[in-house]
């Protein structure tokens, strides 16, 4: 059967098979393979066949949208309508959405069929996707390591064939890192691209939602439906949206590609430096250009990300207090109770340690010296990519500094954890948009490469991706155990 969403549309379009047979053959392997890797957390059979029922019909009457028929899974933390959306906590297990995100709107709207939720971490905290209520997502490549996070069971859904494409949310790497832990394609746009309207808010400051597909190419074709202003969403760009697979295939002759010092320093693995020099190759014989050059306070990046983004967790999660929706503690003796168990009781460890520190941060006597001073510094990791794109078109470098790693390794070591997001977030506290893309395999776990673009040059990100694949074939592998 075809596996990427644009190869999918044109044998929709062809009469080659009908949505609701496609989509039925996604359910038989979710229901084959979830129980293996744990990606979803609701399987929405009966939506997901009446939706492509629907698509049968608008695509016989010759009124196909731009992804009439196709099926998709979306992260567990996009309100939609009449579902369950839980972010992967406990606190949130019994919440029915009342309302559809932007998002799950647009993807309504230009045809495509939901197949249901996928596991997450909780809130979208981590790098791992072993913080969800719900348990750990599995990596289809081995299924005794992590498929990264926060959006893991979405990257593990397309990974083993579970969709077609996915939407995931990316706060300092989320979509991007999963995405090279995978073996697939995934891209965060720039901040403002897409609508947060109905996405459970983690950092208000960084979040944006994003897609996951096996192709740049694919990932063009969700993307264009993602984007857009939503007058919904204060943070929205109103900005154009360009025809992203138009820009597909122009080629990359004379583009000048800049290649980070700091990026290339100790703490990468040397097998996945290798692989990043063989893609960098490839990328020259197709005419790119190689430069040097420096983003001086890359390492100023971790502490200042998890200052702000735990403060703006610790402001957005207070909704949650057992009053209004969600989890409540049984026989509360008084609000203060209630407010304590709920919460105690409806929220992981993990998420616990950001509220605890995001509050100390934002304390009387300590806003100065934490959050302020982050914010500082935030503005200096901007400059240093503004003064970098005077000289370069797109920046590249690893994903991660390492391959997968085994479940359970890093859980007793959170800044081991966090440091799993070296390079990728600096692209959020700046609002730039990076994608990563699978360019080998080191130790049989594959390796993600990261392309930065400047602010809504996603086209450019694409285009350059899609170039590569084109000459490589990395984005076609599909884990034994589930081809």
């Amino acid at each position: 059967m075809a596996n990427g969403v644009a190869e999918i549309r044109r044998g929709l379009k062809a009469g080659k098979f009908s949505s609701v047979e496609i989509t039925q053959d996604y359910l038989a392997r979710i229901a084959l393979h979830n129980p293996a890797l744990n990606c979803f957390i609701s399987v929405t059979d009966e939506i997901a066949l009446a939706q492509a029922r629907q698509a049968d019909a608008a695509l016989a009457r010759g009124e196909s949208a731009a992804l009439t028929g196709v099926p998709l899974a979306h992260k567990d933390l996009f309100c939609t309508d009449g579902v369950k959306t839980s972010c992967a906590s406990r606190i949130l297990d019994n919440f029915i959405a009342p309302y559809d995100a932007t998002v799950i709107e647009n993807f309504k709207r230009d045809g495509a069929v939901m197949l249901g939720k996928t596991n997450m971490d909780e809130f979208a905290m981590g790098s791992s996707n072993e913080n969800s209520y719900y348990g750990c997502v599995a990596n289809p490549w081995n299924t005794e390591y992590v498929p990264g996070g926060s959006s893991g069971g979405s990257a593990a859904a397309v990974a083993a064939g579970l969709a077609l494409g996915a939407s995931g949310t990316d706060t300092g790497g989320s979509i991007r890192q999963p995405a090279a832990l995978c073996g697939i394609t995934g891209i965060k746009p720039t901040y403002g691209r897409v609508s947060r309207y109905g996405m459970i808010a983690f950092g208000s400051s960084l979040d944006q939602g994003g897609p996951f597909a096996r192709s740049a190419e694919d990932c063009a074709l969700l993307l264009q439906t993602m984007s857009g202003f939503d007058p919904r969403d204060s943070t929205s760009a109103e900005q154009a949206v360009p025809d992203y697979g138009a820009a597909l295939g122009q080629g990359i002759e004379g583009l000048k590609i800049g290649l980070p010092q700091e990026y290339f320093a100790d703490g990468l693995d040397a097998g996945i430096g290798a692989v990043i020099e063989n893609a960098i190759e490839e990328l020259q014989k197709l005419g790119a250009v190689i430069v040097d050059i420096s983003l001086p306070n890359t390492g100023l990046s971790i502490p200042t990300y998890y200052v702000v983004a735990m403060a703006e967790c610790s402001s957005n999660l207070s909704r949650f207090d057992g009053v209004r929706f969600g989890h409540r503690c049984d026989n509360p003796t008084d609000l203060e109770d209630l407010y304590k168990r709920s919460r105690g009781e409806g929220f992981g460890a993990e998420v616990k340690r950001r509220i605890m520190i995001g509050s100390y941060a934002l304390s009387k006597g300590y806003y100065d010296a934490y959050y302020l001073k982050a914010q500082q510094l935030r503005r200096l990791i901007k400059q240093d990519f503004q003064q970098a794109f005077d000289s370069v078109d797109l920046i590249l470098g690893p994903t991660t500094p390492e391959t997968a790693f085994k479940i359970g390794a890093k859980t007793d070591d959170p800044v081991s954890m966090y440091l799993q997001d070296i390079y990728t977030i600096s692209l959020n506290l700046a609002g730039l948009p990076g994608m990563s893309l699978p360019v080998g395999f080191c130790d049989g776990l594959p390796v993600g490469m990261q392309l930065i673009g400047n602010y809504f040059n996603e086209s450019g990100l694409l285009n350059a991706a899609h170039c590569y694949q084109q000459v490589s074939d990395w984005h076609q592998q599909i884990p034994e155990a589930f081809r």
